[in-house]
């Protein structure tokens, strides 16, 4: 187990450095534009492909890393540039880390490649879990799957919203419901394999931040998928949903369900993008107050603006703390026994949306203009606080994992 540190190594500093370049480069000079598009930047995309931080490999390595900082790390860097480029970048591990928590070995090896593709031939996958009437609430999801026994297939049919890549992906991964009467203990994950037959993109959103991140409905008519398309297997569900009916039966018991299995893994990832985005702006204020002069005097030098620089620091420092605290432990295997996890993404996430409206503050008109970055990041900056489970879930779940009481 390794030891928990808030020093990079020379490796880890050398991958900060080259993707902290990447950002400068190549993401921040297009942010602007495809903001204004609200398209996917393939062009993106491909170039991170071909020098290799869009590929297995790289996420693979800081996703095993056994310190639990490479992910925060890269994800901070990435966001930094820009968000919605970077989320477009990473949207895909999302989906990724759903067949890492749930698939077979056989299922990890087959389909994980295929969500990536390659420099030449970029691909993207997605993650379908929300739906119009069951977003935080993934006991109401309407999704269905039923097991064709006869030809070892899985019928799907429902609707997701909010997917990230949605209809445009390769790979989608999809939560449904096997056995409605078991709530979210009743849900499982599958593959769906490229171009298969009843799977279509259905309304694509136009958002007020995270622009160039593709975001849509995703419906699906009577979807067929092969029993191996269902992660984990059936055996493995069959039993878990044998224990969960006989816990029902004992007064319930709860049960992790694939969907939250996810979210869990992921939602340490989701603070480290809030922290770059806030360190954005934070620097984007700091310069600017440095230079930008009122009365003959930079207006750092008025304590109005410097003390809430000091804020702004502060609160990205604790922030980023409280991220690599819980990727460390759930890379070393240590249980979130007061939701550090939720902790990690909640503060973040608000400490985002403040440090960026601060930003634009402290710019003033200026900040309120396209012409200055920190108002598209005030916008982006709104998006940490909903997805991936809003706020007002991570309150929940951390007072439930302190009291060990149902608090509704």
């Amino acid at each position: 187990m390794a030891e928990f540190t808030m020093e990079l190594n020379d490796e880890q500093k050398e991958v900060r450095d080259w993707l902290h370049g990447f950002a400068a480069d190549v993401i921040r000079p297009a942010a602007a534009e495809w903001d204004e598009r609200e398209e996917t930047p393939w062009p993106v995309i491909q170039e991170a492909a071909k020098v290799g931080i869009y590929s297995l490999d790289f996420y693979a390595q800081q996703y095993f890393d056994p310190t639990g900082l490479g992910i925060p790390m890269a994800m901070e860097e990435l966001f930094w540039g820009d968000a919605g480029i970077a989320l477009s970048i990473v949207g895909t591990g999302l989906a990724a880390v759903g067949v890492l928590a749930n698939g077979t070995e056989e299922q990890i090896g087959t389909w994980i490649p295929q969500m990536y593709g390659d420099a030449n031939d970029v691909k993207v996958a997605a993650f379908c879990s929300s739906e119009p009437d069951a977003g935080s609430d993934v006991a109401s999801m309407r999704t269905r799957a039923v097991y064709d026994e006869a030809k070892d297939e899985w019928v799907l049919n429902g609707t997701k919203t909010w997917a990230t890549n949605g209809g445009i992906a390769n790979v989608h991964v999809v939560v449904a419901v096997i056995d409605s009467e078991l709530g979210s203990k009743g849900h499982a994950s599958f593959i769906i394999p490229p171009s298969t037959p009843g799977l279509s993109q259905g309304q694509k959103f136009k958002k007020h931040g995270i622009r160039a991140s593709h975001t849509a409905e995703v419906v699906l008519e009577n979807v067929r998928v092969p029993g191996s398309c269902l992660l984990g297997g059936k055996a493995k569900l069959d039993e878990r949903l044998a224990r969960a009916r006989e816990r029902a039966k004992a007064g319930g018991e709860r049960v992790k369900n694939a969907a939250m299995a996810t979210f869990e893994a992921s939602r340490p990832a989701v603070g480290a993008m809030a922290v770059g985005t806030a360190r954005a702006a934070y620097e984007v204020a700091l310069d600017y107050a440095k230079t930008r002069e009122q009365f003959g005097r930079p207006i750092i030098d008025n304590q109005g603006v410097a003390f809430q620089l000091a804020d702004m620091r502060t609160s990205i420092d604790a922030a980023r703390l409280l991220v690599w605290r819980a990727s460390w432990m759930a890379v070393n295997g240590r249980p979130f026994t007061a939701a550090e996890g939720s902790m990690s993404k909640l503060f973040a996430s608000e400490t985002a949306k403040k440090v960026t409206a601060q930003a634009v503050q402290i710019l003033g008109g200026n900040g309120y203009t396209r012409e200055y970055p920190v108002e598209r990041m005030h916008r982006d900056a709104a998006i940490y606080t909903i997805f991936e489970g809003t706020s007002e879930i991570q309150r929940l779940v951390i007072a439930r994992t302190l009291s060990g009481m149902p608090i509704r």
